[in-house]
């Protein structure tokens, strides 16, 4: 499901805030204004200090890419690839360039017209590698904020905890609902530390992570596809070697699929 970590984190909310009250808490005791504002300014201050405006301005697109990613269909992708090394093969690799506005993915687009552009397989493995690599290294940044957003939140709910205490001693002998004021606002600084550590930050640094993980061996695919397309592979062969990005009990599935569609270039690879 895309939007699976803005459920965690709902369902977080819900167990954790709904524990609280089950066991007769109130909301308002929770949401206490001070504590969280130590927290989160807290939190997004030491990363601002650590980082960069522009970085912390990616904040709410990195939410929305974690909540919603961008799913792209791997099983259509190399099904592309192998109608244009069809194409490749009877054409020349020239030909593939009235395909390219009917191919989605970017950098799938930009591996073929740099085929198109005449650039040999040696080249094209290192201009595609070196795309990879920035891209790892934008994500790195990106990921690597949320760790560190994890890791200042806590610590920011100890300071607000410790300036809570401090509140409280200094109202010694005062008011008695002063003093558990004080002791409720130093306890949840705390709650609101850990929590925005462990159901927030954390779960969306992983998110993006798992999401790198998944662009960047699709990209292999793609890149692996390109190159045999390039080299005039047999349009079956490629189809069968990228399947392998799939679990072997879906491999079966889509071998079977691609039997039924296909089955006399599967049959007599020679055809195509």
């Amino acid at each position: 499901m895309k939007s699976s970590t803005l459920f965690g984190i709902l369902i977080g909310f819900l167990a954790i805030f709904g524990a609280f009250i089950w066991e007769g808490g109130t909301i308002d005791a929770l949401f206490m204004l001070p504590a969280m504002t130590i927290v989160l300014g807290g939190t997004l201050a030491a990363g601002l200090a650590g980082s960069s405006f522009q970085t912390m301005a990616k904040l709410p697109i990195l939410f929305k890419i974690a909540f919603f990613p961008k799913k792209y269909d791997a099983e259509k992708i190399i099904d592309k690839i192998a109608d244009i090394s069809a194409i490749a093969r009877k054409n020349g690799i020239l030909a593939i360039e009235a395909e390219l506005t009917s191919i989605d993915h970017p950098f799938l687009k930009k591996l073929f017209q740099t085929c198109v552009d005449g650039v040999d397989p040696e080249n094209l493995q290192k201009i595609a590698e070196a795309e990879m690599g920035y891209i790892a290294d934008r994500h790195d940044v990106n990921i690597g904020l949320m760790i560190k957003l994890g890791g200042y939140s806590p610590t920011m709910g100890i300071i607000g905890t410790v300036m809570g205490l401090i509140s409280t001693l200094a109202a010694a002998g005062s008011d008695p609902n002063v003093l558990i004021h004080h002791i409720a606002s130093a306890f949840i600084a705390t709650m609101w530390g850990i929590f925005m550590a462990n159901i927030v930050w954390l779960p969306v640094g992983d998110k993006l992570k798992r999401i790198h993980d998944e662009e960047m061996q699709l990209c292999q695919v793609m890149l692996d596809g390109v190159s045999s397309v390039q080299l005039g592979e047999i349009p079956s062969v490629i189809r069968t070697r990228l399947v392998s990005f799939f679990p072997l009990p879906e491999q079966e599935k889509i071998i079977k699929k691609q039997v039924n569609k296909f089955p006399e270039s599967l049959a007599n690879p020679a055809a195509e």
